[in-house]
């Protein structure tokens, strides 16, 4: 569904649901929605969509920065609760960036923001995206998941401790609203699950009622005078009762032992409903049969999920290849998660996904087949002795030992560092942004693994989102201790191993004798 005209490059559109819904009325349920943002022409982007709840269906505002959801003339009369996902940096309502998801009341000035990009998310990379909307009245708390996959993440993008129930009304009205400034964005939404969301009244009624308890009439009471008609009455009580009672039970016994009969069939940490479409589901027997009973002689190679075997399937005529967990019960988190994103992939240079497999309890992904083998025995097949290197120091003929750190580190302490750049780009690159990216691998190469900046920052440095890190100028030197008294046979002996041209450090040895 389109919410947005692509043939305008200033517009504004809306939708949202045509019957008002409880505002007040208490629910468990997130609401869930899938969406996608891409532009015709990338150099453009902006501005956004939002979802939203407001008191009135006259929800269409202005275009450009006011996301179709404010009107700019009447900017103090404008009433919603709306999450944001702006692709355009408007400073007039103090935007951060342009990929930025917030919270908006009653102004596109927004409560609390969070950049996804952070989280590996692109709004403009014209991917579906899912977003989740979590509220509890009793919690007082607002939380935004996005996610590319269609699983929930742990991790919220954002959190808001906040009372929403001064802002809402008994009923609201609910959807969607996008615009457009100076581009052809386009926004789709792909599916959209909605149910009241969980807000509780806190305010009671002054009058719970419309009228006075005197002015409805009373039914006279009925009489129980005749002893026949009262045992009728009691034995018409108990059925009605006793019945729906009887049948519940059944109901919850064989409930209990369909369930009990099933987790002995199947392991309950996926379904069907659950897996993406597109890979198909195997039975343990399929596999089993196809690898020979997972036979030795069908292994193709060892992870670290687990070992790959090679499956020929008579039925369908077809080579795959099948990756079997070592820890079914262990691995649990990672088969989820590899089974929701490699679902996900379709590109000619990663490897197919075909089906799974979760069943007496095993955990199984079946692959395409690759008959070549993996890269790296076709890159280094004549590799001797697992060295990739063809250097003529391997043979003998040169022994100095090349170690680009130290060779970086040299350029950098003489204020050269930009000659490590690769002579093939023959110079067309810029000097400052060349310089932090040397800075930011010596800094990745730290000696002291304590003093390496983590990926997240790495990412910030290089998006220019944070300070570089301080490289000294020289590589620092590794320093270890020991605090087990040794002889002096021992330390000379260490001391020749760590001096051999192999080390490619200055290492230093203490000892507290």
């Amino acid at each position: 569904m389109s919410v947005l005209n692509s043939h305008s490059s200033l517009s504004k559109t809306s939708l949202f649901s045509e019957i008002p819904v409880p505002g007040m009325a208490p629910s468990a349920s997130p609401e869930r929605f899938s969406f996608s943002i891409e532009n015709t022409n990338p150099s453009s982007y902006g501005d956004g969509l939002t979802f939203f709840l407001s008191p009135n269906d006259g929800t269409l505002g202005s275009p450009g920065g006011y996301l179709g959801l404010v009107n700019s003339s009447k900017l103090t009369e404008n009433r919603f609760i709306a999450i944001e996902f702006d692709t355009r940096k408007n400073l007039g309502f103090d935007d951060p960036d342009d990929n930025h998801v917030g919270l908006d009341i009653d102004s596109l000035v927004s409560v609390k923001t969070a950049n996804p990009i952070l989280r590996g998310i692109n709004l403009k990379s014209g991917n579906v995206i899912t977003a989740w909307v979590d509220y509890l009245n009793e919690r007082r708390k607002v939380e935004v998941f996005l996610s590319y996959s269609s699983f929930k993440p742990e991790d919220p993008l954002f959190t808001v401790d906040i009372d929403l129930s001064d802002y809402l009304k008994e009923f609201m009205f609910v959807g969607f609203s996008a615009s457009t400034e100076e581009s052809t964005e386009l926004h789709y939404i792909e599916n959209w699950s909605f149910q009241t969301l969980g807000f509780l009244p806190v305010r009671p009624r002054t009058h719970p009622h419309n009228v006075s308890d005197s002015s409805v009439p009373l039914k006279p009471a009925t009489s129980f005078a005749d002893p026949r008609k009262r045992h009728h009455q009691r034995i018409g009580l108990g059925l009605w009762i006793g019945l729906p009672a009887f049948f519940c039970a059944v109901v919850l016994v064989i409930g209990w032992v369909s369930m009990k009969k099933w987790r002995t069939i199947q392991t309950g940490i996926s379904s069907e409903a659950e897996i993406v479409t597109g890979p198909r589901q195997f039975s343990y027997k399929q596999l089993k049969s196809a690898t020979e009973g997972f036979r030795q002689s069908r292994v193709l190679g060892h992870g670290a999920f687990g070992t790959v075997y090679k499956a020929f399937f008579v039925d369908l005529g077809t080579v795959s290849a099948v990756k079997r967990s070592k820890h079914a019960h262990e691995g649990k988190a990672e088969f989820l998660a590899e089974l929701s994103i490699i679902a996900c992939l379709r590109h000619k240079n990663l490897v197919q996904l075909q089906g799974w497999c979760a069943e007496k309890g095993e955990l199984l992904l079946v692959y395409e087949f690759m008959p070549n083998g993996s890269l790296d025995k076709v890159l280094f097949q004549d590799c001797k002795n697992g060295n990739p290197l063809k250097w003529p120091y391997r043979d003998g003929e040169n022994q100095k030992m090349v170690n680009l750190v130290d060779w970086v580190w040299t350029l950098y302490s003489e204020g050269k560092i930009i000659a490590a750049a690769d002579k093939r780009m023959n110079g067309e690159f810029e000097d400052a942004e060349m310089n932090k990216l040397l800075l930011v691998g010596l800094s990745c190469a730290h000696p002291d693994s304590v003093k390496r900046p983590s990926m997240r920052r790495v990412f910030q440095i290089l998006n220019n989102e944070a300070e570089p890190s301080v490289v000294p100028r020289v590589k620092p030197s590794l320093s270890f201790s020991n605090s087990v008294p040794l002889s002096i046979d021992e330390i000379v002996s260490d001391w020749e191993d760590c001096a051999t041209p192999e080390s490619q450090d200055q290492i230093r040895v203490r000892s507290a004798v």
